[in-house]
């Protein structure tokens, strides 16, 4: 039999070669997209100093109303949502991070999302 690896270690591996490319500073700071089964994640990380400026997940208050927390229209709410708290902070231009995930779905539609609300990247 074939021991197969899962897609999870294969994204993690995805990740870790896209990451020795990419990194966030205090002028682009890293805009970093997690899924999991149950919720979207979404944070903006200064690497050089290893702090998180701004985060949005499904979890929060403002998304109760959703009917799942999986889908793309979650996905776009939650890139409107990081984009309009980076505003805020003085945020503009960022460095994408997809995190091994395919460009596609529910990653297109948060980065979509947060571009159309003025984030740069």
């Amino acid at each position: 039999m074939i021991n197969k690896p899962s897609k999870n270690v294969l994204r993690q591996g995805k990740h870790k070669r896209v990451r020795r490319k990419i990194s966030g500073s205090a002028e682009a700071p890293r805009l970093c997209v997690y899924k999991s089964l149950n919720h979207i994640y979404a944070q903006i990380i200064n690497d050089e100093k290893g702090v998180t400026l701004v985060a949005a997940s499904t979890l929060e208050n403002e998304m109760k109303d959703l009917s799942s927390k999986t889908n793309i229209d979650a996905a776009k709410r939650i890139g409107a949502s990081i984009a309009e708290k980076a505003k805020e902070k003085g945020i503009e231009i960022v460095v994408f991070d997809r995190n091994g995930y395919k460009y596609h779905g529910c990653v297109a539609a948060l980065a979509d999302a947060a571009r159309e609300k003025g984030l740069i990247f």
